[in-house]
């Protein structure tokens, strides 16, 4: 689970700004929403955070943080020459040539872990991973940048043993543009403290969800070979007021025109493992979703099936952000959803918050959206700390901060109607 994040000069958070997920000493709905980590100091973090703010603002940029390290984590230039990748502020003259920093916060089971990267747009100027025993972190590995070359240190009396012929195969490998995890990987060696990190890190952050997102082609890939999903699904459904009464996908063969075969192979169209098949067998595999919709008229019960493309675009897209939350929990994972309530019905996305929620779990969803409906729901559905602001100044330089930084919180009557009062600034006009 993640704790905190900081994250300075990058994209519109020039100066630093932190997502905190620890949960204040309120106590509502302290079950099911919060968690309480078995680590020294019994960490209470969130499951649930939700970013407001007008129009570009700065709310999707804080989603995209996570989205760049997730992408840095693997990213394998092959040259040292492409660069990093970092976008910084660019609205100034100073910020495009000084370095992006993250420290992110984490806990893999109960054991806290602090990763920091600091870096430019071609170099990884420092990088390191400390645990925790106590309340002091304890550096596992410490890389930086020396005469244009990564130096990487290890802590070889408290945390895993690097033999030198470890720490030199990672070393070599270790370009200036990539990330210690990558380098790791080329290396033969027994890390268990880094290794878990690496492991968490890598599979329990997953990839934004934004409002173009393909939520329906990974539906149709999980609901192919998960029934227990199918399930799930067709609970939420049924209770959600839907009247589709069972969901299958399937697996189908298509086969390939000799037109193109002949585009895959001139234009290298997908990649060369798939390539070589598609032209050896010519064909491929794709998955079609067939939804029955039951409905009772004089004559009684009836079913009909319906295919993808005869959905509406509300079923369609809670059947893929039912599937992203429910891989979300059974995998104890970070979701980032950036406009969550596109294409929803503003009580459907209570519900699907509703139902999210009351199933205890260690999986935490952000999500930003501009539904100040759901601040109605705070004290009864959502927890106050759980609530956060984007603001852009007029240096175009984005502010992070939550609704419980504001005194007097718990005497507001309405807390939707003093943010469309401006007691709470996130909106329109009101740029610093």
């Amino acid at each position: 689970m993640i704790q905190e994040i900081k994250i300075k000069n990058f994209l519109s958070f020039r100066d630093e700004v932190i997502l905190n997920l620890e949960a204040s000493n309120d106590k509502f709905a302290e079950d099911c929403q919060v968690v309480t980590l078995d680590d020294s100091a019994k960490t209470r973090l969130l499951r649930l955070g939700i970013v407001y703010g007008y129009n570009a603002s700065g709310k999707t940029n804080l989603l995209k943080a996570f989205n760049f390290l997730d992408f840095f984590w693997t990213y394998d230039s092959g040259s040292s020459d492409k660069g990093t990748m970092v976008p910084p502020f660019r609205l100034n003259a100073s910020s495009p040539n000084e370095p992006t920093k993250f420290d992110l916060v984490f806990f893999v089971d109960d054991t806290k872990y602090c990763y920091q990267l600091e870096l430019d747009s071609k170099n990884v100027l420092l990088e390191k991973l400390s645990y925790y025993k106590s309340i002091q972190p304890i550096m596992l590995f410490e890389r930086v940048m020396r005469n244009g070359q990564s130096e990487i240190t290890f802590n070889n009396q408290n945390g895993d043993k690097v033999t030198s012929i470890v720490k030199d195969k990672i070393t070599v490998e270790c370009l200036k543009n990539m990330s210690f995890f990558v380098a790791r990987d080329k290396a033969n060696a027994n890390l268990p403290l880094i290794d878990a990190a690496k492991k968490w890190l890598r599979s329990h952050i997953m990839e934004l969800v934004h409002p173009r997102t393909d939520l329906t082609g990974y539906a149709q890939m999980m609901t192919s070979k998960d029934k227990s999903l199918v399930g799930y699904l067709l609970d939420f459904l049924r209770t959600a007021d839907f009247n589709v009464t069972n969901i299958t996908t399937d697996v189908i063969t298509e086969k390939l025109s000799e037109e193109a075969v002949k585009y895959i192979i001139d234009h290298n169209a997908v990649p060369v493992d798939e390539r070589e098949r598609l032209v050896a067998e010519k064909s491929y595999k794709r998955p079609m979703t067939t939804f029955e919709h039951t409905i009772e008229d004089e004559s009684g019960k009836k079913s009909y099936d319906f295919s993808l493309g005869e959905e509406s675009f509300g079923t369609l897209k809670t059947f893929g952000i039912e599937t992203a939350l429910y891989q979300a929990v059974q995998n104890s994972a970070f979701l980032p959803i950036d406009e969550i309530e596109n294409s929803l019905h503003p009580k459907l996305l209570e519900k699907i918050l509703f139902e999210y929620l009351k199933v205890p779990s260690r999986s935490q969803v952000i999500v930003t959206t501009h539904n100040d409906g759901l601040l109605d729901l705070v004290g009864d559905l959502i927890r106050k700390d759980s609530i956060w602001f984007t603001e852009k100044d007029k240096a175009g330089v984005t502010d992070l901060y939550k609704l419980t930084d504001f005194r007097g919180v718990n005497r507001i009557a309405s807390i939707r109607e003093a943010y469309r009062n401006k007691r709470f600034g996130a909106t329109m006009g009101d740029g610093k």
